[in-house]
């Protein structure tokens, strides 16, 4: 994987498990954690497909959580560490919202991991997205608030068309 994509995946991930947190133990919170991490892997591959992308993203950087908190109404959170203003500067929106989407429709994640096969990232990085698109039972509940679409329909729906457009899908075969 680019270099320049690591943070903003990791940052994603972490975001969007504290948005949408698992309600079991560790072992949960680790199901969890994985599956936002391949959601957020592959929206970020969808978003920036070639290093040259992944390195202008790491020049300018994505923009922070800033919008997706006000969406689901967390812009009180309390910033009164450094790192946490760092890890929110890293937070992509569209990739918050791509990996939304593919958590919660199971061909749109099928249909993403199958058009990342063949991008540049794809060669020297993660290729097992299962947790992602055939999540057991245990993968389900541990993600269950993550994967829900009416829970994650005010993120997911902030870019969902951009998502079918770049999937090159019908928006009317999607809805």
């Amino acid at each position: 994987m680019t270099a320049g994509l690591a943070p903003v995946i990791a940052a994603t991930t972490h975001w969007l498990t504290r948005a949408y947190p698992s309600d079991g133990g560790p072992a949960q919170s680790a199901r969890l954690l994985a599956q936002a991490r391949q959601a957020a892997t592959v929206a970020a591959w969808l978003r920036y497909p070639t290093s040259l992308d992944a390195g202008l993203l790491a020049m300018v950087g994505p923009g922070g959580s800033g919008g997706l908190d006000r969406v689901m109404r967390r812009d009180d959170h309390v910033e009164d560490e450094a790192s946490d203003r760092i890890w929110r500067g890293w937070v992509d929106e569209v990739v918050a919202s791509w990996a939304a989407c593919l958590l919660s429709d199971p061909r749109l994640a099928a249909d993403a991991v199958a058009a990342t096969a063949d991008c540049e990232h794809a060669e020297s990085g993660q290729r097992d997205f299962s947790r992602l698109t055939c999540p057991d039972a245990e993968d389900s509940r541990a993600a269950a608030l993550l994967r829900h679409p009416d829970l994650v329909a005010q993120v997911a729906n902030m870019h969902r068309a951009n998502l079918i457009e770049r999937l090159r899908l019908d928006p009317v075969e999607v809805a």
